[in-house]
């Protein structure tokens, strides 16, 4: 009696996992037809050669791998209304190196001549039919007041510095702007890939005033900061946040999905012409 009982009471827990498996049903959910587009990102920028890099859209649940046609004609019409094709020639390394070097998948061959009020188009079609256009028109550039910094109270290891940037918004509203900072100077061209700061401000709230940008205590002494100030238009401040809120709401169940505000026509992405200027400190 006693070893029939002790064979009852390990056979209980067995027949409880069996019967739990007759609560799983696997379900197939049919996905949507998902059209591909042509995914544009351009930064023009006065005095460098003109490129910009090309990508089809995926579904979410493909891979992460971009996807680059090599059956795209890209087109750049510039303010004089001359046409400038850009060749196809990738520059895959820059997909995995740290140099720095942005991806592109088209490039021109003359650096770009720009002055303010200069308005530039793009053209981007392939042989599927798919034809994405844009236009965008160089601001004037915003100089950088002064930079500074200043040391908090700590020793050793803990001491450290906090930045600042300073520059005047002008007096029409409407202005929106793109702040960076990175180490390193840029002169000898080692400035590091990944900035120590990267926002987006507007001057809603500060029109015509003076704007000043502080960072937290995260520099060392003998740091090389260069502050670099893009004046931009909405149209990019608006494509950075929303890029900005997508990341956020990627994998966040209780987060509403937020789209991306370019403006590609035909496509996805931006066109912009960079209208920057940069000041550098050494933190002493």
């Amino acid at each position: 009696m006693k070893l029939a009982h002790k064979l009852t009471a390990l056979t209980l827990p067995l027949l409880a996992l069996a019967g739990c498996g007759k609560l799983q049903n696997d379900i197939d959910v049919p996905l949507p037809t998902y059209a591909s587009e042509l995914v544009v990102e351009c930064y023009l920028e006065p005095g460098k050669v003109p490129s910009l890099a090309v990508t089809t859209s995926v579904p979410y649940l493909s891979s992460v791998i971009p996807q680059v046609p090599s059956d795209v004609t890209v087109t750049l019409t510039m303010p004089n209304g001359t046409l400038v094709p850009l060749a196809f020639s990738p520059n895959y390394k820059a997909l995995t190196d740290t140099t720095g070097e942005k991806f592109h998948s088209h490039i021109g061959r003359d650096p770009l001549v720009a002055s303010p009020g200069d308005v530039f188009k793009l053209d981007v079609r392939d042989t599927k039919g798919r034809h994405a256009t844009s236009s965008t028109t160089y601001l004037a550039p915003i100089p950088i007041d002064s930079v500074e910094y200043k040391f908090n109270d700590k020793s050793g290891s803990e001491r450290k510095a906090y930045f600042l940037t300073n520059f005047r918004d002008p007096a029409a509203p409407g202005d929106y702007y793109r702040l960076q900072l990175h180490k390193g100077d840029p002169i000898p061209k080692n400035l590091r890939k990944s900035p120590e700061t990267d926002i987006s401000l507007e001057d809603r709230l500060l029109n015509g005033q003076e704007f000043t940008v502080g960072t937290s205590y995260r520099f060392n002494a003998n740091d090389t900061v260069t502050a670099t100030l893009y004046h931009t238009e909405y149209a990019m401040f608006r494509f950075r946040q929303s890029v900005r809120d997508a990341r956020n709401a990627n994998g966040n169940p209780f987060a509403q999905p937020s789209a991306i505000y370019g403006n590609v026509q035909g496509g996805v992405g931006i066109f912009a012409v960079l209208s920057g200027t940069r000041l550098t400190k050494v933190i002493r």
